[in-house]
């Protein structure tokens, strides 16, 4: 790729993005990754992890008024985790932009979730690097805006068995029971199928997975999704 390409699609990435570089090269070294030799993005993504993690929880605290600190933990723990980054850097298809050298290419690199999650911190600080906090804040609720309108703070971070557990609580019923019903498969790859026992419907929920809690899991999600459906017709 010549260098008026590369600058074209450096450009094209800004313009998605919705931040205008004054030195294009701070989104260059964001989006390159440690495979390509010394310069890199690693530096980048230490600060970006400091910047997300600051300006998530200053939205939240600003946003709920009456929530715990440990609820604001664990909801800014949900949205600064790498699997929420990378869903934000696949939104804006950063696998199409990544500098990978020859090994990682060849290792599918691009569509690694814990590389596309660092180089989207990198570009937040590639971002402050360039532009200040002011425009780095900015670019963050941006990125963040429909994650945080829609977040519901009694769900997120919570597995499908507290949940079930809560709702349950909170409408004076009785608790949920869990049992294994059946174990298959050699040791080192079983399966688990277990039931779910939920009172208020008179119904079990089965769910196979690779282990107990997991299919405990499942099961209670479609427990969960049955009793919240009813609950808001």
């Amino acid at each position: 790729m010549s260098e008026v390409e590369k600058q074209a699609k450096l450009n094209r990435l800004s313009k998605s993005l919705g931040y205008q570089y004054k030195n294009i090269e701070f989104l260059q070294r964001a989006l390159t990754h440690r495979s390509m030799g010394a310069k890199n993005n690693e530096r980048l993504e230490f600060l970006g992890d400091s910047l997300v993690n600051f300006m998530i929880a200053d939205a939240l605290f600003h946003q709920f008024h009456k929530i715990s600190e440990g609820d604001l933990s664990r909801i800014r723990a949900f949205l600064v985790k790498g699997e929420t980054l990378a869903k934000i850097g696949k939104e804006y298809q950063l696998s199409d932009y990544l500098m990978l050298g020859p090994g990682e290419l060849k290792s599918g690199g691009y569509r690694r979730e814990s590389i596309i999650a660092d180089t989207v911190e990198a570009i937040i600080a590639s971002v402050y690097e360039d532009g200040g906090l002011d425009a780095c804040r900015a670019f963050v609720m941006r990125l963040y805006e429909n994650r945080l309108k829609e977040l519901d703070p009694s769900k997120i971070g919570k597995d499908p068995k507290t949940r079930l557990q809560e709702f349950l609580q909170s409408n004076r019923e009785q608790l949920p029971e869990y049992s294994v019903m059946t174990v298959n498969g050699p040791a080192h790859a079983q399966e688990f199928t277990v039931s779910c026992y939920v009172a208020k419907l008179n119904r079990k929920f089965e769910a196979t997975a690779t282990n107990r809690r997991k299919a405990e899991q499942v099961a209670a999600q479609e427990a969960l999704d049955i009793l919240e459906n009813n609950h808001h017709d």
